[in-house]
């Protein structure tokens, strides 16, 4: 009697757990389809892939997303990625994203366009202007020259974009601890940036980004200012060391 119980007993065990396997892998296989079933794919690595690499549609594949939404910066076809170079090396199966890729308008993630250059510069006398300063806004570099009455103030380059804003102070070459900011720039352009900073002081003046007017640009001195009376525009004379660069691509 307690046998044929027993037996009864396994019987229903048995069946309870059948019913809940089949359950439980119903709605699991049912959960799969609909996160697979979107459609979306994100384009991965189809091998390693070393730094400095163009990218070829045979290192390259796509894997199924199951959210309609891809992750910020990456790709859904390997055709908005072939042609592009590799900025870091990428391991196999790892998605591709912005920021790993060298395209002809950025680097990394960068914002600098082909033949443009990314330069910081120390800032000095321009508080009020850095803090309303942010990436993108448009600003003229003036250079400021000499001691006391033989100061010269000039503005070498005009319209230049706002990359990034460092406002935290570091030490300069001249020795002076001063905020940061980091400018796109022609290399002709970078190079005059780079002079002023190791020799010179450098201020920036924010502009409407809309006022593409340009002015000419010699230097404007103390005492020139000092001797100017009724309104009239200040003495100029003779350039900075600072060389006028090329005109901007």
């Amino acid at each position: 009697m307690k046998k044929n119980n027993l037996v009864k007993l396994l019987g229903i065990a048995l069946v309870v757990a059948i019913i809940s396997t089949g359950l439980f892998y119903g709605l699991f296989v049912n959960k799969l389809s609909s996160n697979t079933g979107t459609g979306n794919t994100m384009v991965v690595a189809a091998k390693p892939i070393k730094a400095g690499t163009v990218l070829q549609s045979t290192d390259l594949k796509t894997i199924p997303w199951p959210t309609p939404d891809l992750p910020k910066g990456t790709f859904a076809k390997t055709d908005s990625v072939a042609g592009n170079a590799a900025f870091d090396t990428i391991a196999d199966g790892e998605p591709i994203v912005e920021s790993r890729l060298v395209t002809k308008d950025s680097v990394g993630g960068t914002r600098v366009p082909d033949g443009m250059r990314a330069v910081s510069v120390h800032v000095t006398d321009s508080t009020g202007v850095m803090a309303l300063l942010r990436p993108g806004h448009k600003i003229d570099v003036q250079v400021v020259h000499g001691k006391g009455s033989e100061i010269s103030v000039r503005t070498v380059l005009e319209s230049l974009t706002v990359l990034s804003v460092t406002p935290q102070t570091e030490q300069s070459s001249q020795g002076a601890t001063l905020p940061v900011v980091t400018l796109l720039a022609t290399p002709s352009e970078a190079d005059v940036l780079a002079t002023a900073d190791a020799g010179a002081r450098v201020r920036l003046t924010l502009r409407n980004p809309l006022d593409e007017k340009t002015r000419s640009r010699s230097p404007v001195t103390l005492d020139g200012v000092m001797r100017t009376s009724g309104g009239a525009a200040p003495a100029r004379t003779a350039s900075l060391s600072v060389n006028k660069p090329t005109g901007r691509p």
